[in-house]
């Protein structure tokens, strides 16, 4: 073996542990088609929706109940959070974030509190109906007083909600995308292994206070309700039981599959032995579970307020009193055709209550 063999490195083995970067142009050309038109349906629906849950408790419906304040608060995050929406379309359109750190910062944390505000107070809705319906005898005492007290209890709601989602709002950053400074993402940026332990103990702490000791309290106060029911005798008793049942189930469909994916995302980060396809997998994965939670904002109306048959009749109210503005916005020539549509709006509103 001559002497400049000897002295050459042999770079063979070097090469072979390069990490060859994964290759995601059909990712991106999926989130180019589907997520804008997902998402401005999301927004137009939810936006809609949401509004007419909030107009009917500021103008007609009285609240009673804890459940009354915590489904108008439900109705005004999930407005909050629609509104981010066309930013995220943009987005993903363009494939480029262009509105600035600021707005990174911002939407990013609106969902988290979107998220843990609805957790929240789904689980403050789960506690007025075991009182109202397992503590029947205590009901009117103990409701009373969580309806005096249901504003203090939302505001604390709100900044639990605030808390909890804080480290959203300083850890997400707009920066440029590796080897393509022109482009930029909107994420939490993990560059370091220390950024990835604490972006994974962020999420679990996240996902613990924010979905998991809700879940497990709504589960406690929904069975309780059920048992209930069941053993109750009353004619209304099945209908109860499915609206509930639909409610948990529904809200368990949306919401669990996109956290599952965003703690396996997190605790998959800064690995760098991962298969392109995994990657592939878990950015379809994240995507399509991401739409379906966006979704509950839309139908929170459905499923809170539109189902009970007083709130459509609010609602039938509203429809009617917006007709009737436009007709006599167009001339004193409909003058009648007013009058009738608000004795016929009265008179559906007496027979319905």
């Amino acid at each position: 073996m001559s002497g400049d063999e000897a002295t050459t490195p042999d770079y063979s083995d070097f090469y072979s542990h390069i990490a060859i970067p994964c290759d995601k142009d059909e990712v991106r050309n999926f989130t180019k088609t589907f997520l804008p038109f997902a998402y401005s349906l999301i927004c137009i629906l939810g936006l809609v929706g949401n509004m007419f849950v909030v107009m009917t408790f500021v103008l007609y419906k009285k609240s009673d109940s804890m459940t009354d304040v915590c489904l108008c608060n439900m109705a005004i995050v999930d407005i909050l959070f629609v509104l981010t929406l066309p930013f995220w379309a943009v987005n993903y359109a363009l494939d480029n974030w262009i509105f600035g750190d600021f707005l990174c910062k911002l939407t990013k944390g609106i969902y988290a509190i979107n998220f843990n505000c609805g957790m929240l107070l789904l689980a403050c809705i789960s506690m007025d109906r075991y009182i109202a319906i397992v503590q029947a005898t205590k009901s009117f005492r103990l409701r009373a007083r969580t309806l005096a007290h249901s504003k203090a209890i939302c505001l604390a709601v709100w900044v639990s909600s605030a808390f909890i989602s804080s480290s959203t709002f300083m850890f997400s950053e707009s920066y440029p995308l590796p080897g393509n400074i022109t482009k930029h993402i909107c994420e939490h940026k993990s560059s370091t292994e220390s950024n990835v332990i604490l972006k994974l103990l962020i999420s679990s702490f996240q996902l613990l206070f924010g979905f998991f000791v809700p879940l497990l309290f709504m589960f406690f106060c929904y069975t309780f309700i059920v048992k209930t029911l069941l053993e109750a005798q009353n004619s209304k008793r099945s209908k109860a039981i499915r609206v509930i049942i639909l409610i948990v189930v529904v809200f368990l469909i949306c919401q669990i599959p996109y956290n599952m994916v965003l703690l396996m995302w997190a605790g998959s980060m800064g690995k760098v032995d991962k298969a392109c396809q995994s990657e592939k997998q878990m950015a379809y994965a994240k995507y399509v579970t991401e739409t379906l939670a966006f979704l509950h904002c839309c139908m929170n109306p459905v499923l809170y307020a539109f189902i009970g048959v007083k709130f459509r009749n609010y609602f039938v109210k509203i429809m009617t009193n917006l007709c009737c503005v436009r007709y006599t916005t167009c001339g004193a020539t409909h003058g009648s055709r007013v009058s009738s549509d608000t004795v016929q709006s009265r008179q559906t509103s007496e027979v319905c209550e």
